[in-house]
């Protein structure tokens, strides 16, 4: 379970990267492609295999000067799913 203490990363052979092609940012994973949208970029972005989802979320709320509870559980959301799919793991 995902929570703000969780430090995320990348799953094996995922990568995150911008594709020309398409002209938006793209999760590459084996044999699987996610086109994430505007909120998932923006938390994807951040994501090192440091910093925890707490630090993330107060980065995402300063940058955007949004209320930190709500880009907190957005953040969670987002990554939750993400790693359900196998494309995040913590």
């Amino acid at each position: 379970m995902i929570a703000e203490d969780t430090v995320p990363c990348f799953g094996a052979g995922v990568k995150f990267r911008f594709d020309k092609v398409r002209g938006a940012w793209v999760l590459l994973a084996p044999e699987r492609l996610f086109q994430p949208d505007e909120t998932a970029v923006e938390i994807l972005k951040l994501i090192d295999g440091v910093c925890a989802i707490g630090a993330i979320a107060d980065t995402l709320a300063a940058r955007f000067a949004a209320p930190r509870d709500l880009i907190a559980a957005d953040v969670v959301t987002v990554l939750q799913d993400l790693a359900d799919k196998g494309v995040i793991r913590q």
